[in-house]
């Protein structure tokens, strides 16, 4: 008997993702978001692909007042949960959003996106443009986006594209003079494959910070 054909629209593919597991990721946040957060005042914070709810909740528990979002009904329910054990459910709101669709309202004084890449359509360039856009004059953008593959993955389960570290530059687009780039580097961290083999993967991690005069 042939298997089911795996779905191809982005909210069928990762609602099935997340449906088919009891948790998809650790819970814990990100450690780039907490390097480059921890020091920031907590203000209004958006999370793009908030998954399960790690750093949201993590956001939140330092006084962030968060709006998490991601394509899965599934993971958000997860993150709500999770938002109520960790007693931060009053600063925190779910928000379900095929991003390159549909986008939330407001600006906010952090914008947060982690990894928003994906094995089925996903526009990039325009969702980061619009979350650029979604930060309020003296705010933060986080982006982490993965450089390559891990280094002992032989054979990649799908195409993939990795940004460069001035290509993300150019997508967002930014109007000059407005921005100033904090962080812009690329990061080496540990990495353990399925089957328990050592090895590294890098990300590119950019912080920027909108001018306070802006908009």
């Amino acid at each position: 008997m042939s298997s089911a054909p795996q779905p191809t629209r982005p909210a069928e593919f990762w609602e099935a993702r997340y449906r088919d597991s009891d948790r998809v990721w650790s819970g814990r946040p990100n450690d780039l978001l907490v390097r480059e957060v921890s020091g920031l005042t907590p203000g209004t914070a958006l999370d793009l692909g908030c998954g399960e709810g790690g750093d949201a909740v993590w956001l939140a528990a330092r006084g962030w007042r968060v709006t998490g979002v991601d394509i899965s009904a599934t993971a958000l329910d997860r993150a709500a949960g999770h938002a109520a054990e960790a007693g931060v459910a009053d600063r925190t709101a779910w928000e379900r959003h095929e991003l390159g669709e549909t986008f939330p309202e407001g600006s906010f004084d952090l914008v947060s996106a982690h990894y928003l890449q994906s094995p089925v359509a996903l526009d990039r360039p325009a969702v980061l443009r619009r979350a650029a856009g979604a930060v309020a004059p003296g705010g933060t953008l986080l982006l982490v986006l993965h450089a390559g593959w891990p280094s002992w993955q032989t054979r990649p389960p799908f195409d993939a594209e990795f940004p460069a570290l001035d290509g993300i530059l150019a997508e967002l687009a930014l109007p000059e003079g407005e921005w100033t780039v904090t962080t812009r580097e690329t990061v080496r961290r540990p990495s353990l494959s399925p089957e328990g083999v050592e090895g590294h993967r890098e990300d590119h991690v950019w912080r920027l910070v909108r001018n306070p005069a802006a908009g």
